[in-house]
């Protein structure tokens, strides 16, 4: 290309790199799938985590959400096939779901719950993935509220100093107990002031008004589920609409995966129904 091709492209390029701010949302979602979704052939062994990682790709998902309890082992040569599956199948392994528990009443408990927590992230970092979802845990017997969320704190903001330090997310998921909903847990990552925590925002577990409980929790959002089905304001369930869900996350300027935890029965036969919907709802907010 000669000198005066070369400077008639420069008018293109620079309306080209305004482009994005002629969009009317802010988010970048990518579709994804929790490995929880094949918890019980996981659990019998009919699946392996390279099966669900092919079948994530077959699927049309870009990531996976690993929900490592049924990894056979933690060994450096297990989690280098795992990620040579991935990077085999165009599948990112963005995020390992642990089973910690934050709110501890006790030093040595919550130290316990530390060095797990620096288990996974180490996981997490030979796998390649970066974030790491942890739980708030229940409220300790006799506690207040106010006293499991700053046990909680404590906890979570020792595990984000080792977390960011590998360049790892932690996020902790509203899901049951001391993190049933919104509020507490927004206060928790709130509380913790760490630029390597953040929230795990299942949209599916909140126990009433979920769009409602989302909205709130969008901004402090590191990661996201979502379920087949979502409560009303009433604590019923109904179908999750995934194009009002992903355009309130987009709305709210989140980034990053969106993944199907499917939690019914005939995962096989179910999931390949949801994908195409929840592709077609992330593609529409694709580009920010």
């Amino acid at each position: 290309m000669n000198r005066r091709s070369l400077l008639k492209t420069i008018p293109a390029l620079a309306a080209a790199s305004q482009l994005p701010a002629q969009t009317s949302f802010k988010g970048r979602l990518r579709p994804g799938l929790v490995a929880y979704s094949y918890r019980d052939l996981l659990a019998a062994k009919k699946m392996t985590y390279e099966d669900v990682i092919r079948l994530t790709a077959d699927l049309g998902f870009e990531g996976l959400d690993t929900t490592v309890y049924w990894f056979p082992d933690t060994s450096s040569q297990y989690l280098a096939t795992l990620r040579r599956t991935a990077y085999k199948n165009g599948i990112s392994l963005y995020s390992v779901a642990a089973r910690v528990r934050l709110s501890q009443p006790t030093p040595e408990l919550r130290a316990a719950e530390v060095a797990e927590t620096k288990k996974w992230v180490d996981v997490a970092e030979k796998l390649g993935a970066t974030h790491v979802r942890v739980f708030g845990g229940a409220i300790p017997k006799g506690a207040t509220e106010a006293q499991a969320i700053d046990w909680a704190v404590e906890t979570f903001k020792r595990a984000a100093e080792y977390a960011g330090s590998k360049g790892i997310i932690l996020g902790v998921e509203d899901d049951g107990g001391l993190t049933t909903n919104a509020g507490p847990t927004i206060e928790i990552v709130k509380k913790t002031d760490s630029p390597w925590a953040g929230m795990n925002l299942d949209a599916g577990n909140f126990p009433k008004d979920g769009y409602a409980q989302v909205e709130m929790a969008i901004p402090y959002a590191v990661s996201t589920h979502i379920k087949a089905m979502i409560s009303t304001p009433d604590g019923k369930k109904e179908k999750t609409d995934f194009e009002k869900l992903f355009g309130m996350f987009a709305k709210g300027g989140y980034r990053g995966f969106v993944s199907l935890e499917y939690e019914d029965k005939d995962p096989e036969t179910a999931i390949p129904v949801l994908a195409p919907q929840i592709i077609k709802a992330a593609r529409k907010y694709a580009v920010a």
